[in-house]
């Protein structure tokens, strides 16, 4: 046993309600590592086996239930959304650290504001997309619809990710920026925002994580055809709308498994695809400081 071991064996031994908290804690990592090693296999176990060439099929119907649709739709809903959210997100959180006045009264509505909306359900989200954007503006149910629906739902994630991100930078940064006679916006986005970049990108993950596995929101907005539309202004279910829909039915449940095992993949690949992105950026920036 080390030195450091036996330190801190017998610091927990001089202060039992310290040794149960460091116990709580390992217990609380344990079932949580468990779990996702469960719920993980659990879906490889049950849609593995059920994953076929009829599955991939370029249209669907009745016989192979075909997963294809979804998925063009999946990513053409997720480009559609971060295309819609993540400008408005990125500059309103730039406002908020970069330009507004700390004690603003403004920006404590827009912070309170931006809480409220992250706290609604997603139901309450579809069918304001399905009273506003399906029913007033009269784009029916839609991949616009859907997209939009969606643009408000991550909104505030992407807002508070990229506010704490660029709270992060340190204001040395800025500082020496000025010193050099850099202007505001020429030290924001050469200096700030490549920064904040890792910290940005992980709140366009979670955010994609939510477009991804939505289907409350997108039942009433972008509808469930199972077919790729011919434009946005056209209906069709997304992946995760696509297994609910198979389980709910009742007749093609092995096939959900199967569908949930193709959306696991996705996830893990984008997020994967994402966190190398942010890697090499992050080292760009350090290369060209230094």
């Amino acid at each position: 046993m080390s030195k450091k071991t036996k330190q801190k064996l017998l610091s927990y031994k001089n202060a039992p309600l310290s040794a149960l908290m460091a116990g709580l804690v390992y217990l609380a990592a344990i079932v949580t590592f468990a779990v996702l090693i469960f719920l993980i296999i659990y879906i490889l176990v049950n849609g593995i086996p059920y994953i076929t060439p009829d599955l991939f099929a370029l249209e669907y119907t009745t016989e192979n239930v075909s997963l294809t649709p979804a998925l063009i739709n999946t990513i053409i809903m997720t480009f559609l959304s971060l295309l819609i959210a993540v400008p408005f997100g990125i500059f309103s959180a730039i406002f908020l650290v970069e330009y507004a006045k700390r004690g603003n009264r403004f920006v404590e509505v827009i912070r309170l504001t931006t809480e409220t909306l992250s706290g609604i359900p997603s139901i309450v989200y579809g069918l304001f997309g399905l009273l506003f954007f399906v029913t007033a503006l009269g784009w029916g149910m839609s991949l616009l619809a859907g997209a939009f629906t969606l643009a408000i739902m991550i909104l505030p994630l992407i807002m508070r990710t990229t506010e704490e991100a660029l709270k992060a930078v340190p204001d040395s940064y800025r500082e020496g920026s000025f010193g050099l006679g850099a202007g505001k916006l020429r030290t924001l986005f050469r200096i700030v925002l490549p920064s904040a970049v890792p910290g940005i990108l992980a709140g366009v993950i979670l955010a994609i994580g939510r477009i991804v596995g939505e289907t409350a929101a997108l039942m009433y907005t972008a509808g469930t055809v199972a077919q790729i539309p011919d434009s946005v202004m056209g209906s069709g279910r997304t992946l995760a709308l696509h297994m609910y829909t198979l389980s709910s039915e009742g007749l093609h449940t092995d096939q959900a498994y199967a569908t949930a095992v193709i959306l696991l993949i996705l996830v893990i690949v984008i997020n994967t695809v994402s966190a190398q992105i942010a890697k090499k950026i992050t080292k760009g920036n350090g290369n060209g400081e230094n």
